[in-house]
């Protein structure tokens, strides 16, 4: 979130592109916990489904994804974009029978608060650095207002 949080300092204004990351919600019927044990990764969703609300499925993922790439709404660089309630809450039971809250299925997308953290300038200088020397690029490499320098 770091990186995605100083691209549009770095590039937005001379491209245009938007820049931004986004929480989908715990999508906890994936390849992601694969390498938990087997009782977590049975239990894991059924206690995201039913006790936080956390819960999202791929397509629902899937179809926020493509809500931050297509609307207009989301048209704003360095936005940290969530729904319903941010993940903040304590998932709770709806009139309607199913778990609201935590992040979870439904909701509308709101920008979300980075962290602190996440915001420090310096500490982003740093790790852009970082990745530059882990790669292998240059800083002939690096785009440079409306050119890749080779």
């Amino acid at each position: 979130m770091m990186t995605v949080s100083d691209l549009p300092r770095r590039y937005h204004e001379d491209t245009g592109i938007v820049f931004s990351s986004m929480y989908p919600g715990c999508i906890a019927e994936t390849a992601l916990f694969r390498e938990k044990r087997q009782w977590f990764r049975k239990l894991f969703p059924v206690f995201m489904k039913y006790v936080t609300g956390g819960y999202v499925g791929e397509e629902e993922a899937g179809e926020r994804l493509a809500q931050v790439i297509d609307d207009p709404q989301c048209n704003k660089s360095g936005v940290y974009w969530s729904w319903n309630g941010g993940a903040q809450t304590v998932g709770r039971w709806s009139p309607d029978g199913k778990p609201r809250g935590a992040g979870g299925s439904g909701g509308e997308i709101f920008e979300n608060q980075q962290s602190d953290a996440v915001k420090d300038i310096e500490t982003a200088k740093k790790m852009w650095e970082l990745s530059k020397k882990a790669v292998g690029l240059t800083d002939k490499e690096m785009y440079k207002g409306g050119k890749l320098e080779r």
